[in-house]
């Protein structure tokens, strides 16, 4: 019993031991990169630290957690570096800024979902990240300043090597200052009133709010705390690797950060903080044996491993517990005319009208612009099939997916691989490509069996980073295509070189999509994953087996992400691998066209690529940053959910002015049939169906 109780005493530990041996022996380092992976490892700490606050505060992972510190941390440096400000001052108002800026964040974007889903919440802080992003890349613009990386000067003078590592004053300085600060924290949250206040929200916030304790008050300084801590990580690094002024923060920092809290189960702050301190010694190490280039490959490839190991190695018990898995039920599905309406001879005019219109603009639209404008519309199309891609799962099925480019990435080396070397018709290697997709969804799906929510968003984010950065990367396998790939004929007749050719091929693949993914929608398929996503015990009652109705949806995703990869690397006819980050702007665009339906998913694709066209520099991501937070405030369902509401008030208008006043056969507009069609597999009937049926 003793040796029990003293075992789970040092559990903690496991995971941080675990990385110090993948480091010790697969990595050695001299004692300087040591030094300096402990130094990066409290960066990693602050940041990860400030991460744990807003998760304890909101049950939400704050993916916004490095930009709220590079806003302030790029004004303090631009007053050191610009204005001349001394290192302390420029400190003192950095703090004072971010502290300021974290408040500003909960109450005016935070605080407006305080009653949404958690799912909807962790979405708004990836906009809040691309807008406080672009707001740091247009803060040295102030001072004219056109610098893109930066490192400041130390207040003090200390010089003084490890090996061949020479260190500085900035060194000594984040091995002062970050510990203080995370002591400074602990202090706040044990032995204060307002840290007491804060750790009693975060467990039971309703009978917080019962006992009067001001749970939204305590969170505006949840987030003020987190800022700061993100500054002052920024502001140290700026001071050791410099700080990319006029530059994008890059995703490393805050995947150590996830797996951090991943493996320290996002509650226990102790493996938090040591398991920070190790990943900043393994990636320290890599670089000191691969370089800095490939090191940033390998470590994300690394961490990625890690996270959903162990993610898998947890237990299931208590999970729940953890984090709210609010289901993703603000999603812009598809909404019907309701019978009465349909039979208005006006709207069936109009329906008719509209279908020959847009079939007519579609198919003339090559010969009114040109060669440029065309290309993109086509890539706009093919976009439209990976944003149906994440409808299907995100949607229908209510699993947060991060990663669904890298899908696309795999479907896209696949097709190109086998049209090139062995020169396969493109319609089997895409064929090929999908079913390649599909299997590595369902590689990705296994965990969803046990994770949801938050956690699957994690694991999606980790697989993203881990295949874009190290599977899909030439300079670690040579089979994949490095030049240019050839658009060889259809079935050996079919000539698509041109930019007319291949727009009207991406045109039919969208539409095949779109009507196999409606066919699906209107299957007993697609009634199961709405319903699981919906309530997922409630299917699980029916006898329907929710691991497989989510494996199912996973390897359509896949399918239909990789088809569109297929394509996307013959029409840019070159193997272009995005950055993990591209993948949050993907599915940005995804929420502000509407997830769940193909009118949505093109939409979407054509906001987030005609922003990306059409929109300069950093503007694209302020475009997509407010987008996002516009749409999930505005119209959680996306573009689409304002165009249905849009022609419902239609709808309404034409029907009074003929008579169908509001509440009579025209109460509802959407037709609600999918609760019974769950079990039974029977399409079932609306009001206007039954009433017709029924003897007076």
């Amino acid at each position: 019993m003793k040796i029990r109780v003293g075992l789970d005493r040092v559990s903690w530990l496991a995971w941080p031991i675990v990385l110090v041996v993948i480091q010790q022996l697969f990595f050695p380092a001299p004692a300087g990169a040591l030094l300096a992976g402990l130094i990066l490892g409290l960066i990693t700490g602050l940041v990860s630290l400030g991460m744990y606050l807003v998760f304890r505060a909101n049950r939400v992972l704050n993916f916004t957690a490095g930009e709220l510190g590079l806003l302030p941390a790029v004004l303090a440096v631009m007053l050191i570096i610009e204005s001349g400000l001394s290192w302390y001052l420029s400190f003192g108002i950095g703090l004072v800024a971010a502290a300021v800026l974290g408040i500003a964040v909960e109450f005016l974007i935070i605080r407006r979902f305080f009653d949404a889903p958690r799912l909807v919440v962790t979405v708004a802080t990836i906009g809040v990240a691309q807008l406080i992003g672009v707001g740091a890349l247009f803060l040295p613009g102030w001072w004219g300043a056109r610098v893109q990386s930066q490192r400041i000067e130390a207040p003090f003078d200390i010089d003084f090597e490890i090996g061949s590592r020479v260190f500085n004053a900035n060194h000594v300085i984040a091995l002062i200052l970050a510990p203080l600060a995370m002591i400074a924290v602990g202090l706040l949250l044990r032995t204060t009133r307002i840290g007491i206040a804060i750790r009693a929200a975060a467990e039971l916030p309703s009978r917080a709010a019962m006992l009067g304790i001001p749970v939204k008050g305590l969170q505006s300084i949840v987030w003020s705390v987190a800022t700061v801590l993100g500054f002052i990580a920024l502001f140290l690094r700026a001071g050791i690797y410099g700080l990319p002024v006029g530059g994008a923060l890059g995703l490393l920092l805050l995947l150590r950060s996830l797996a951090a809290l991943t493996l320290g189960r996002l509650v226990h702050l102790p493996t938090i903080i040591a398991a920070s301190l190790a990943l900043g010694i393994l990636q320290e190490a890599v670089v000191w044996n691969s370089g800095s280039i490939e090191a940033e490959a390998k470590m994300g490839a690394i961490t990625g491993v890690v996270i959903v190991v162990a993610l898998l190695l947890r237990r299931t018990r208590g999970m729940r517990a953890e984090m709210d898995t609010s289901s993703w039920q603000n999603a812009g599905d598809t909404r019907p005319i309701a019978a009465v309406y349909r039979q208005l001879p006006v709207v069936r005019i109009g329906r008719i009208v509209a279908i020959v219109a847009i079939a007519t603009a579609f198919a003339v639209f090559p010969s009114l612009f040109g060669t440029t404008v065309v290309v993109r519309m086509g890539l706009i199309f093919l976009f439209a099939i990976t944003f149906m891609s994440l409808g299907v799962l995100t949607g229908w099925a209510g699993q947060l997916s991060l990663g669904q480019m890298a899908f696309a990435g795999v479907g896209a080396a696949t097709s190109a691989w086998l049209t090139q070397r062995w020169h396969w018709d493109i319609t089997l290697a895409t064929l090929a490509a999908g079913t390649i997709g599909a299997l590595a969804s369902l590689v990705v799906g296994v965990p969803a069996l046990r994770l949801r929510g938050a956690y699957l968003a994690v694991t999606t984010l980790a697989f993203a980073i881990t295949v874009s950065g190290y599977f899909l990367n030439p300079r670690f396998f040579d089979w994949l295509p490095t030049g240019r790939v050839e658009r060889n004929p259809i079935f050996g007749v079919i000539d698509w070189s041109s930019s007319r050719a291949i727009y009207y091929i991406s045109l039919i693949a969208m539409l095949l999509a779109f009507g196999a993914v409606r066919g699906i929608r209107n299957s007993r398929t697609g009634r199961v994953l709405i319903a699981l996503r919906d309530n997922e015990a409630a299917v699980e009652s029916y006898g329907v087996s929710p691991v497989r109705a989510k494996l199912t949806a996973f390897a359509i995703s896949g399918f239909l992400a990789a088809f569109a990869g297929s394509l996307v690397v013959h029409h840019q006819q070159a193997l272009v691998v995005d950055d993990a980050q591209f993948n949050l702007l993907i599915f940005s665009g995804a929420v502000i066209g509407g997830l769940g339906s193909p009118l949505g998913a093109f939409l979407g694709s054509l906001y987030f690529n005609g922003t990306f066209y059409w929109l300069q520099g950093s503007w694209r991501l302020l475009a997509s940053g407010i987008g996002l937070l516009g749409i999930l405030l505005v119209a959680p369902g996306g573009l689409t959910s304002l165009w249905y509401d849009l022609r419902d008030l239609t709808l309404r208008w034409f029907g009074a002015r003929r008579g169908i006043v509001e509440g009579d056969d025209a109460d509802d507009l959407i037709d609600t049939t999918d609760t019974d069609e769950v079990a039974t597999g029977e399409p079932g009937r609306d009001e206007n169906e039954i009433e017709a049926v029924t003897p007076a």
